[in-house]
């Protein structure tokens, strides 16, 4: 399903409402603190229900009219009883709705169709692929040494090296961080102006879904794709123009010199040390003057639950980075030769960091 730029926002924004209109189900605080203690020690089956569900395609198989789980079992593979129990169990989180046998759609289990415009199927698969089960298993020495528990797994050298070499989990992977990218742009766009760039590099932009849509937006720039070997073998067929493409690794090749700088999700892959060395690569190939943007989900100020404490745990166990507050921003910005201006929120959960260079 395609989609333009605009309805894309309008989309967008109506997620948000219907975000804020739900609230968070599942998450309010109880008065009873056994409950509480014994939601969390319980839960580690809440987020496997989703991934599993994910898998088999369930949001697929549901249309806009209620269906029996036992319909939906045969559909898809799974045996009736334990698919209506387990999706008993996320409706109470607000994914499905369930009464008197039928199953039908909410905004959140809508999400996980894989025609969805804003899909998180593959984002919901990524989280439950093995290798991040495994970092969740032994988050226990993550707990104890600061180190991720994934460096048990795949040492010497992280995920994305054994990625690599996987080519079905890499797939998924990068569908994952491509529809996670579809469902926030929409709100990026809505909020930055493009326009007054001439030249506009994505680091690390996987296969170019953010830089293309930047890009109808600004008419006059010229988009460099910078991203691993082979991850532009996969993204050749974006190449154009006015979108060219480099191969390369941002801890040892210079980056292209361009005017403004985008970076999503990348700098909460990596800890301050590694962070800052990517930053400062930026400002080594950048020009006095220019604006580095980076995408990322701000750890808020306020107490209570929000994805990005969730997230910045994650990191912790599976790739050894983190989510930041803005405070923190600033000082690692400061620290590799950017001053940053403003963060700006957008309707989808992800925040713009905008800074700009420092004179050399």
């Amino acid at each position: 399903m395609n989609l333009s730029i605009d309805s894309g926002e309008r989309m967008a924004q109506q997620l948000a409402v219907e975000i804020t209109k739900a609230g968070r189900p599942g998450h309010a605080a109880t008065s009873n603190p056994a409950e509480t203690l014994m939601q969390i020690a319980g839960g580690w089956l809440l987020p496997r229900s989703l991934h599993l569900i994910a898998d088999l395609g369930v949001a697929d198989a549901l249309d806009e009219s209620p269906r029996s789980a036992a319909d939906l079992a045969a559909e898809t593979g799974a045996h009736p009883q334990a698919l209506a129990r387990t999706l008993r169990l996320l409706s109470a989180y607000g994914v499905f709705a369930t009464r008197g046998g039928m199953v039908s759609h909410t905004a959140s289990s809508r999400l996980l169709r894989s025609d969805h415009p804003q899909s998180l199927r593959p984002f919901a698969r990524m989280l439950g692929l093995p290798i991040n089960l495994e970092a969740y298993r032994l988050f226990g020495d993550t707990l104890r040494t600061g180190r991720p528990a994934i460096e048990q797994v795949v040492q010497p050298n992280g995920i994305f090296a054994y990625l690599a070499g996987r080519p079905d989990e890499a797939r998924i992977f990068g569908e994952a961080m491509t529809a996670k990218a579809h469902a926030q742009v929409a709100g990026v766009l809505g909020v930055y102006d493009f326009s007054r760039f001439e030249s506009i590099a994505d680091i690390g932009g996987g296969r170019g879904h953010l830089l293309q849509a930047v890009l109808e937006r600004a008419p006059r720039a010229s988009g460099v794709l910078f991203d691993l070997p082979h991850v532009i073998d996969d993204a050749a067929g974006q190449a154009s123009e006015r979108l060219s493409l480099r191969a390369g690794d941002f801890f040892r090749d210079r980056l292209p010199s361009c005017d403004a700088y985008m970076l999503m999700d990348i700098i909460h892959d990596w800890d301050d040390e590694q962070s800052a060395a990517i930053l400062r690569a930026v400002r080594a190939a950048a020009p006095d003057h220019a604006t580095l943007l980076l995408l990322e989900t701000i750890v808020p100020d306020e107490t209570g639950p929000h994805w990005a404490k969730t997230l910045d745990v994650l990191m912790l166990a599976v790739t050894g980075g983190l989510q930041r507050t803005a405070q923190e921003y600033e000082v690692l910005l400061a620290a590799s030769g950017f001053h940053m201006k403003r963060v700006i929120d957008t309707p989808t959960g992800i925040s713009i960091v905008e800074a700009v260079t420092q004179p050399s």
